[in-house]
């Protein structure tokens, strides 16, 4: 007698899911014993042009308009997280860091935006994705690598908030702002205030730089390829030693959609986050396209 199909509550799927993080956790010391292991040559690496970033940009609207329920729910995590840093700070009387709080998703974002690759590339390969296709990194062989390299952006925010932070006790500091009001006037119509602004995004600049250099395709590559977590650092330096005219403009595009995004109490990032996600599975296809021996594949299946 056949079974008829069985479909899960959420308390099921929920469980399923923590058995499979627990499982992903367990796995992780073996995982970074492999990080830096090597089992492909290094990836090649093409020149692209503006109009592969338009290319992109589109491909990712296009997937954000399949998922868009799914990814909507999945990514209103962000704003919520970063609402709540912006309180703590306020409330602990750190006014000076709500900006660099809000602009330090641009450095999480390639690790935060993991799930919305496995998302387009499931949806590449022809198979039926939805949100809970995202928990998918947590069964792949580079889990360990990926989650060294999120490691890394997570330092590199740290310190730079600890940079922003002595640009406001060198230009301002140290005592802190009476009110939001008064440090927002300060800021807008001081010199010191000016200065800040100056010397602050100049910081910022620099430590956005060195994550777009060792990121724009580095996470793509560990969910796609079997490469070790040095050859995805050194192949995404490589995208963008080759192409830093398009991956510079990638990198404007990137923190204009996160500003833009910001604006309405950060609910932006609802939206503006999972089309980035996506257009990066896109531009990264585009700057490391897949091997011959795999496109025959895809082409024959």
């Amino acid at each position: 007698m056949a079974m008829g199909t069985h479909i899960r509550n959420p308390i099921e799927w929920s469980w399923d899911q923590l058995k499979l993080s627990g499982h992903a956790v367990g796995s992780a010391a073996h995982a970074l014993d492999e990080a830096l292991d090597d089992r492909e040559a290094a990836p090649t690496v093409e020149r692209i042009g503006f109009a592969d970033l338009r290319d992109a940009l589109a491909k990712g609207l296009a997937d954000f308009g399949v998922f868009r329920s799914d990814v909507i729910f999945l990514c209103l995590l962000y704003p919520i997280v970063g609402l709540v840093l912006s309180r703590v700070a306020f409330g602990h009387g750190m006014l000076p860091l709500i900006f660099p709080l809000a602009s330090g998703f641009a450095l999480l974002g390639p690790a935060v935006a993991l799930g919305l690759y496995e998302m387009s590339r499931e949806r590449e390969n022809g198979q039926d994705a939805d949100w809970r296709q995202a928990f998918g990194v947590m069964r792949s062989p580079a889990f360990g690598a990926m989650l060294l390299l999120g490691l890394l952006l997570l330092a590199i925010f740290a310190l730079w908030q600890v940079a922003a932070f002595a640009v406001y006790n060198v230009t301002f500091g140290p005592q802190m702002p009476a009110s939001l009001e008064s440090f927002a006037h300060d800021v807008l119509t001081t010199v010191p205030g000016w200065t800040m602004i100056v010397v602050g995004c100049g910081v910022g600049f620099v430590f956005a730089a060195v994550v777009l250099a060792i990121s724009v395709v580095s996470f793509p590559l560990l969910l796609d390829r079997h490469v070790g977590l040095s050859t995805a650092v050194v192949t995404s330096v490589r995208a963008v030693r080759t192409n830093p005219g398009p991956m510079a403009a990638w990198g404007l595009i990137v923190a204009a959609g996160l500003v833009v995004g910001a604006i309405p109490l950060m609910l932006g990032y609802a939206i503006v986050i999972p089309v980035l996600g996506h257009a990066t599975w896109h531009l990264y296809r585009r700057v490391v396209p897949r091997p011959a021996a795999a496109r025959i594949t895809q082409q024959t299946s």
